[in-house]
């Protein structure tokens, strides 16, 4: 039967490594004022220079964590502003950074959604998004990348895909969209360099 969903959903956080209690906490960090790039929550981000800035279109990039939206005041209204995407470009008042949160625990095990049928034999592999940038719904602000079977390899993808997730709805891996669960593999707290250079700059 094929699955039911029938588009991508970035990462949602699920569980983690060993089966430890999963508060789900999440890190803040800075998006740079007037960014001009989007981020959907449920992509995967870095930090550069200081700044989260995305990490999905190259796949051997080192990343902080996952997305999970932002915090400004707005420029005209001065109004505190919650969000659960960066719309961007976004410069709060007085040209002030971004506030934004990330899902950044090393540990943390993350449930996505694969781009085509899937194969037992292919979990223990890396993998990463299908998406060269991050997409989303521009309504909900949820990101709409899936995880891309074409990239997978032994050791070079931000992801480690682990197993089917728990999900009786979308658990065919005869199809498209088969929930999976992944850890991460290219983690900047964990390494300093990846194969795309220093992580932090």
């Amino acid at each position: 039967m094929a699955n039911r969903n029938t588009s991508g959903f970035g990462l949602i956080a699920a569980g983690t490594v060993g089966s430890t209690p999963a508060t789900q906490g999440q890190g803040k960090y800075y998006i740079d004022a007037g960014m001009a790039v989007d981020l959907f929550q449920g992509c995967t981000v870095k930090s550069k220079a200081g700044y989260i800035v995305e990490a999905s279109s190259t796949r051997t990039f080192l990343s902080i964590g996952v997305f999970n939206g932002i915090f400004y005041n707005a420029s005209t209204t001065l109004k505190p502003t919650w969000a659960n995407w960066y719309n961007q470009p976004i410069t709060p008042a007085n040209s002030e950074d971004v506030t934004c949160f990330v899902i950044d625990n090393p540990t943390q095990l993350f449930v996505g959604s694969m781009s085509v049928a899937e194969v037992q034999a292919n979990y223990g592999k890396t993998i990463s998004f299908a998406a060269a940038v991050p997409t989303g719904s521009e309504i909900s602000g949820q990101c709409s990348n899936t995880l891309d079977q074409a990239n997978l390899h032994i050791t070079n993808n931000q992801w480690r895909l682990l197993r089917t997730a728990e999900d009786p709805e979308n658990n065919d891996m005869t199809a498209a969209y088969t929930s999976v669960v992944v850890a991460h593999n290219l983690n900047q707290y964990l390494q300093n360099t990846g194969t795309a250079g220093v992580t932090w700059q």
